[in-house]
């Protein structure tokens, strides 16, 4: 503990690390202790610095020698979070992972957060993931379906390069999750990155296919359940939902409130919003 609040460092400084740790910063229950990257004088290492947070080059190797800490936020690729989670969990940290690297318990908070509060290794999926699954869930629970198809749509702007060097894993994590949550026998996950200016926002439009859709219960539970994501995410937003014979479709929008990131990197935000509120419920848990 520090001054109180829980100790916790963010691994990786990209795009996702520094906006994690900004909202780590404001939290009340969680104090930033450390931003690790790799590169001293790259850009994010360098951002982290004038923004006045403790910062360390040298990855994982730095990280652990400034340690330990309570929870550790990997914001850093799949390919090396398996070599991450090796080396923190001897030191009895909470791993979790912003990362698609399909490992550790998978949590969404509107769905199954409890189970952070209970394991020392959380996967997050992945934006599209989280913007998709609390929406996708709760369909499943009011219809069987039989093919579900996830479409993101994301700003050029805000995909730094661990995120599409991760596109493969991306997809193939997000469509094991959807399955996994939903009981779907095929789910299709696909994303596009814009480059168009002005930078559009985070969208995702999700597609169900289903025998037994019954119209009237299902636009209700659809704002239910976006208004369940909003009480950490604010950006979230359904902008349409349609039933036809058979099929619903449901498109969201997330814009990033608040913070230093523009408002269309609403990908960044609702992964990093699920981090720090799980992390705050862990360390609730923690004090009960």
């Amino acid at each position: 503990m520090a001054d109180g609040r829980t100790s916790v460092a963010v691994l990786g400084a990209g795009l996702i690390g520094i906006d994690l740790a900004e909202k780590v910063q404001r939290s009340r229950a969680l104090h930033l202790s450390l931003v690790s990257g790799r590169d001293r004088e790259g850009l994010g290492l360098r951002r982290a610095v004038e923004m006045g947070f403790t910062t360390t080059a040298g990855g994982i190797d730095s990280l652990l020698e400034s340690g330990p800490f309570d929870i550790v936020f990997d914001t850093s690729n799949a390919d090396d979070h398996a070599e991450h989670w090796s080396r923190l969990r001897q030191t009895g940290a909470t791993l979790i992972d912003l990362t698609p690297a399909q490992l550790g318990t998978v949590v969404v908070p509107t769905v199954n957060g409890d189970q952070a509060l209970t394991h020392q290794h959380i996967s997050l999926v992945s934006c599209g993931g989280q913007a998709s699954i609390p929406i996708l869930h709760t369909l499943a629970q009011h219809c069987t379906p039989q093919y579900i198809e996830v479409i993101s749509t994301g700003a050029s702007a805000s995909a730094g390069r661990a995120t599409r060097l991760n596109l493969d894993q991306y997809i193939t994590t997000t469509q094991a999750a959807i399955r996994a949550f939903t009981g779907v026998p095929e789910a299709k996950v696909m994303v596009n990155l814009s480059p168009a200016r002005p930078a559009p926002p985070f969208r995702v439009v999700l597609t169900v296919l289903a025998t037994d859709l019954r119209p009237h219960p299902l636009h209700s539970v659809v704002a239910v359940a976006a208004e369940s994501v909003r009480t950490y995410a604010p950006g979230f937003a359904v902008t349409s939902v349609a039933v036809d014979d058979g099929r619903i479709s449901v498109a969201v929008e997330v814009t990033a409130e608040g913070g230093r990131i523009p408002r269309y990197a609403g990908n960044l935000d609702i992964i990093n919003a699920a981090a720090v509120l799980l992390a705050e419920q862990h360390t609730a848990a923690r004090f009960r």
